[in-house]
């Protein structure tokens, strides 16, 4: 474990270097945000990951490294979860560094790492439930299943998507052994403790009339999103958790599934079957069963270890010779996760790779960044022409006069952003800022952004187009437009405001 906690400092030291080269990220915005407006749950998410953010902040500040500590803290903590799930599998010396070592180098873990978004304490989470999983099942124990509901509880507070991990494991409880589990009380009681943390989101869910339903639904009828066939999910999966590291993982998934000895851990393999199987059903994202890796890569670099050792002992070289050529591979692609070159390198860079980035949704397709990259830049431009705007309107009138942004990005970056300059808190109708409302404004005088003039002079009497931001090459937003809009045609914004509710 001391190699496995060099691995992990390693890990954390790598992304306090790296985290601050680019700008704030999109969805950076709206958990920072979301989190100045405590609640028990937010339209695209629950409060887990925006309370944490604001916490964060109080403690250690706004910087970029500030706001990306608690990613960095989870996935070395994940890494540490993993080695101890390889410990308990039978793991030794080698799979457990092993085992931490594939985590540390996983695309999709190092961009985890990387920003602050709601997958980054999702492996943590998920692979939580798997260790009370496994300690339940190794050591007839059943009272870890409340455990098990315990973290799964918090989970469901951090995002929905663990509730597929549930539902995978009963369905392999059910198909294995292991069922005796069901008609135990602990899991029962596991299952209640799960219901009693989550409930909070539940009810505000259930009072708001399903905003995280409504937006899942509206984001699937525009067809937003890439949709990936079985095989296409399947080798996009080898990509975000590194193509050499395949070995590992799958020969985890078969060795839980046949192996003799690995029998009571039997419904660890029928659960991965399930939940990729759902999510492909599903037509989720390439990167919703990312957080179910660690226990595989762990499984896989066991049943590896143990092969190599059953060889002459003249093979052991093999051991190391996979540990660097997996770093090696890591070393490849990790510029494309962690911002590990100047932007001015990274197209080239990336230009010159075998193979092309996945993009999951298809207005990414029309940028040369990939989209984790792209939503860091053009942010300040936006701001800054706001600002411009807001200069313009007289001091005495600046109380009534309100800023309408399109989206969450431009509403987050206009609070978070703007505050320096003096501007107000936006106005949205996109996600949580359409439940927060007008705030009071009328609607007679407001500054809106990314609207096209024909249709504002349709709403307004008065339009005038103060300018387009500063043009950013690298930004998923460019150019966007502001205008200054007086004399409001549609009586107030209170009245109006139900029309404009965006969930998509």
């Amino acid at each position: 474990m001391l190699a496995v906690a060099a691995i992990a400092a390693f890990s954390f030291v790598l992304h306090m270097i790296f985290n601050n080269r680019y700008g704030y990220f999109r969805d950076e915005f709206d958990y920072i945000i979301c989190g100045n407006h405590p609640a028990w749950g937010y339209v695209d998410q629950p409060p887990l990951v925006p309370i944490l953010s604001r916490i964060f902040r109080g403690i250690f500040g706004d910087s970029l490294r500030s706001i990306r500590l608690m990613p960095a803290l989870a996935m070395s903590a994940t890494m540490l979860l993993t080695a101890m799930i390889a410990r308990e599998l039978g793991g030794k010396r080698f799979a457990v560094g092993m085992a931490a070592l594939t985590v540390l180098i996983a695309p999709v873990y190092l961009s985890n790492g990387s920003l602050l978004t709601s997958n980054c304490l999702e492996p943590l989470l998920w692979m939580g439930c798997v260790y009370f999983a496994i300690l339940a099942a190794k050591r007839e124990q059943p009272r870890y299943w409340l455990w098990f509901g315990v973290v799964a509880g918090i989970g469901m507070q951090e995002k929905y998507s663990i509730a597929v991990l549930g539902f995978a494991i009963v369905i392999g409880l059910l198909l294995t052994e292991q069922r005796r589990f069901l008609v135990n009380k602990w899991i029962w009681l596991g299952g209640a403790a799960a219901f009693l943390i989550f409930l909070p989101n539940l009810l505000w869910n259930i009072a708001n009339h399903w905003p995280f339903v409504e937006l899942m639904r509206n984001i699937k009828a525009d067809g937003r999103d890439v949709v990936l066939s079985p095989w296409q999910y399947f080798s996009q999966q080898m990509l975000i958790v590194l193509p050499g590291s395949a070995v590992f993982w799958i020969t985890g998934v078969i060795a839980l599934l046949v192996a003799p000895r690995l029998k009571p851990y039997r419904f660890l393999g029928i659960a991965y079957l399930v939940a990729f199987t759902v999510f492909v059903v599903l037509k989720g994202k390439n990167y919703y069963l990312a957080p179910i890796y660690p226990v595989y890569l762990a499984m896989g670099c066991i049943v590896i270890d143990d092969g190599i050792d059953r060889l002459r002992r003249g093979w052991r070289w093999l051991k190391p010779v996979l540990a660097v050529l997996s770093v090696a591979g890591s070393a490849i692609f990790a510029p494309l996760v962690v911002p590990i070159l100047p932007i001015e390198q990274f197209i080239p860079y990336m230009d010159r790779l075998p193979l092309k980035v996945p993009r999951s949704e298809h207005s990414h397709m029309r940028v040369a960044l990939p989209q984790h990259y792209a939503d860091q830049f053009g942010w300040d431009e936006i701001v800054d022409q706001v600002v411009v705007a807001w200069n313009k309107i007289p001091v005495d009138e600046r109380k009534d006069c309100g800023i309408f942004a399109q989206d969450y990005g431009q509403a987050g970056a206009i609070d978070f952003l703007g505050p320096k300059y003096g501007l107000p808190q936006s106005l949205s109708g996109h996600q949580t800022w359409w439940l927060w409302g007008p705030r009071g404004y009328s609607g007679n005088c407001l500054i809106v952004l990314d609207d096209s003039r024909k249709r504002l002079e349709e709403l307004f009497e008065h339009v005038e187009f103060v300018g387009t931001s500063r043009n950013n090459p690298y930004a998923l937003e460019r150019e966007v437009p502001v205008y200054i809009c007086r004399g409001a045609k549609f009586g107030t914004l209170a009245k109006i405001w139900p029309s404009l509710k965006r969930w998509r």
